[in-house]
């Protein structure tokens, strides 16, 4: 048995954030309903053709999902949302800002005739506020959020790489649903979470805000090194690979002067005697470790700081990490189906170790449609009428 068994989602969704939470409700067990426009589905599906013909953002954040094309401006469809409503435990919609109150499907709207319902929206800036009726897409909150602000070279700001304002605020969402059916367990009460992605994103900034309290000056952009700590970040070895480390404290940088750079005469430079020194003064010593790191391949520099128990890592790209050696011994890839074949899927992490991962199928539009109506009381007929009418 896994933790959501017996659990029902229905998902009004699109993008990242939203399916994101989805997917790992269904990770657990919940049943995921994904409502999608008839024809062209969640925009996400044409993001690319990486996937084998399939968009790698889609594949990602939806399996285990059941796809039912559905017209829900169509009146046809406000009488079978309320049939799933009926039987369901969650409601996430992440739909433009005002389109779910506008299709009766506020928390305000459904508490009183689905009173055990947890109601979960998702939006760029929050369900109220001058911001509210604002469109946020996942570059835009990273820019607002001051998240740009820090991140990239002295020259020019850089944006993460991934989705990480869609990835918090599909987190926080998660976290929050499964906080929701804890608390309707006790109280036998539905709720409403309402989870911003900019809220999501700011709370991820409360070290640079701390930082930079009472008018400070905020830390500076320093690429992937870190901007208050140092050494900590990337160093090319003489083999031209670039190895990344960091030092937390005084212990670490005595160790990494006598074991890494075989100089402890350097410990006691009062130019480096602690953090906030070392700091100030990274490019002189920046220029040292280059110096030294130059004689040696980057396996003889990994070599030498695991010797002196100094945290570092490799510089992977894409392709060194799908054959990292620590996920295959963990053996943290498995085989997923999809409309274009099989493809490897990572196991979601921590999950329990009482019950298994659910693994199903990344779904095609509207696969599952019919069974879904059927499941409702719908027959054959019922059914072709209402593809007839372009409602599904």
């Amino acid at each position: 048995m896994r933790p959501l068994d017996g659990i029902t989602v229905v998902t009004l969704e699109h993008a990242i954030a939203a399916p994101f939470c989805t997917r790992q409700l269904a990770d657990l067990g919940a049943r995921v309903i994904k409502v999608e426009r008839p024809g062209v589905g969640d925009f996400a599906r044409a993001y690319d053709t990486r996937v084998h013909g399939l968009a790698s953002h889609f594949v990602w954040t939806n399996r285990s999902k059941e796809s039912l094309a559905l017209d829900v401006k169509q009146a046809q469809a406000g009488v079978i949302l309320d049939q799933l409503l009926a039987g369901a435990d969650v409601l996430v919609q992440n739909l433009a800002p005002g389109a779910a109150a506008r299709l009766g499907l506020s928390f305000e709207a459904l508490q009183e005739k689905y009173p055990r319902l947890i109601v979960c929206d998702i939006s760029g800036y929050g369900s109220d506020g001058p911001y509210r009726d604002k469109k946020a897409y996942d570059l835009l909150i990273q820019s607002e959020s001051g998240f740009l602000s820090i991140t990239g070279s002295p020259e020019e700001p850089a944006k993460a790489g991934c989705s990480i304002a869609d990835i918090a605020a599909g987190m926080y969402a998660y976290s929050n649903i499964l906080a929701a059916l804890i608390a309707r367990g006790q109280t036998g009460k539905g709720c409403h979470i309402d989870v911003s992605m900019l809220e999501s994103m700011v709370e991820w900034m409360n070290y640079p805000l701390y930082y930079a309290i009472d008018g400070a000056a905020p830390p500076p952009r320093t690429g992937a090194a870190h901007a208050t700590i140092y050494p900590y970040g990337p160093f090319p070895a003489g083999d031209g690979k670039v190895v990344m480390l960091g030092l937390q404290n005084e212990r670490e940088w005595e160790q990494f002067c006598n074991k890494v750079l075989l100089q402890p005469l350097l410990a006691g430079d009062p130019r480096f005697a602690s953090n906030a020194a070392r700091t100030g003064a990274r490019e002189p010593l920046r220029a040292i470790i280059v110096d030294v790191f130059a004689q040696m391949t980057s396996s003889e520099v990994i070599a030498r700081l695991e010797a002196a128990s100094i945290a570092n890592a490799q510089m992977n790209d894409m392709h060194d990490l799908w054959q990292h050696p620590q996920l295959k011994a963990r053996q943290r890839w498995v085989e997923i189906e999809t409309p274009a074949g099989k493809i490897p899927a990572l196991l979601p992490p921590g999950v329990p170790n009482t019950c298994t991962a659910r693994m199903d199928p990344v779904p095609a539009l509207g696969q599952h449609t019919d069974a879904i109506l059927a499941s409702l009381g719908y027959d054959n007929a019922a059914i072709d009428a209402l593809r007839a009418a372009h409602a599904i």
